[in-house]
């Protein structure tokens, strides 16, 4: 009898440890994936489009094959790509992270440039999707999917830095496929409630009973163009925000400690002046700056992307220029 009570204390004390590994897993997953803000937000601001111009039945069904195409992304090729570099190359973290932080960088500038010269190129070799409507859904379906692979791989990689090092390799990749699975539904469960809060707008107004009822759905119907253009904005500057923090970051591990020390000084200097407000005004000033290089990174980026890598993308690939 006193062995099988000791065999099941020593049961016990199993579950606790797997209980308090996965709520470690859980917690890292968590935490991690809250540091992809950026980008998570600009993927949620960038796939709206892909379903404008369809009948609205389809809509759904078009964010569900890019939520699933995100997924095989995600666990299928970035998970173990993500789990060779931290195991076998873990110094490669830091410059792709900072290559990573740099296209989000671009991509933000650019759209910055845009709002000021509509007219000029973009750099990233799109062509207008044609044909009947199941081939243009396909050609929709699949530019999203490889738009997303690159977010993907860039929240991938940040989730990845944010993991402590030396734990177990099923623990390290048991938060990166939570993380990845939880922020997949976060981003496409936010993306089908944009997409289709116009048509409860126009239901509430049309069969609402109550006059409230109706005035909500008028009022979400006049709201959403508005809402999907702040949406952008903030994409934008989470997009340029995350990628020249994560730029100065790397800076400061390679060893040039100077922008991450000046900014550093800046933000203190402005919690002191306001010390009601500290852990805001260290934020919001080092947010700021890191905007700040991050926007003039991006800028310097677009005619090296537009005159530079787009061509050679465009003639290893046999791509068209976009028009």
């Amino acid at each position: 009898m006193s062995g099988l009570i000791a065999l099941l204390d020593d049961v016990a004390g199993i579950a606790k440890v797997a209980a308090a590994q996965i709520d470690d897993v859980a917690a890292q997953a968590a935490k991690a994936g809250a540091k992809a803000a950026g980008a998570v937000i600009d993927d949620a601001a960038v796939t709206p489009k892909y379903v404008h111009g369809f009948a609205p039945a389809r809509e759904l069904p078009i964010v569900g094959k890019i939520a699933l195409g995100s997924i095989r992304n995600k666990l299928l090729i970035l998970l173990p790509l993500a789990l060779i570099l931290s195991n076998f190359a873990p110094w490669l973290i830091t410059p792709l992270l900072m290559l990573g932080g740099s296209y989000l960088c671009f991509e933000g500038a650019e759209k910055v440039w845009h709002l000021f010269r509509p007219q000029t190129p973009h750099a990233d070799g799109h062509v207008t999707a044609s044909g009947d409507p199941v081939h243009l859904e396909q050609q929709k379906v699949a530019g999203a999917i490889k738009t997303d692979f690159i977010l993907s791989a860039e929240i991938m990689t940040i989730i990845l830095a944010q993991l402590p090092q030396g734990q177990p390799l099923w623990i390290e990749a048991g938060a990166l496929a939570l993380a990845a699975v939880g922020i997949t539904v976060v981003v496409y469960g936010g993306v089908a409630l944009i997409v289709k809060a116009d048509d409860l707008g126009l239901w509430l107004a049309r069969v609402g009973r109550l006059s409230a009822t109706r005035a909500l759905g008028r009022g979400i119907v006049a709201v959403m163009p508005g809402f999907m253009t702040a949406l952008t904005l903030i994409g934008t500057a989470a997009m340029i925000w995350v990628g020249g923090s994560i730029l100065v970051h790397g800076l400061h591990v390679l060893g040039w400690h100077f922008p991450s020390d000046w900014i550093a000084e800046r933000a203190g200097a402005a919690a002191e002046a306001l010390p009601q407000a500290a852990g805001l005004v260290h934020w919001a000033v080092t947010a700021f700056f890191d905007g700040v290089l991050g926007l003039g990174w991006g800028l310097v980026l677009i005619p090296v992307a537009t005159w530079i890598v787009d061509p050679i993308l465009r003639a290893v690939t046999g791509a068209k220029p976009a028009h």
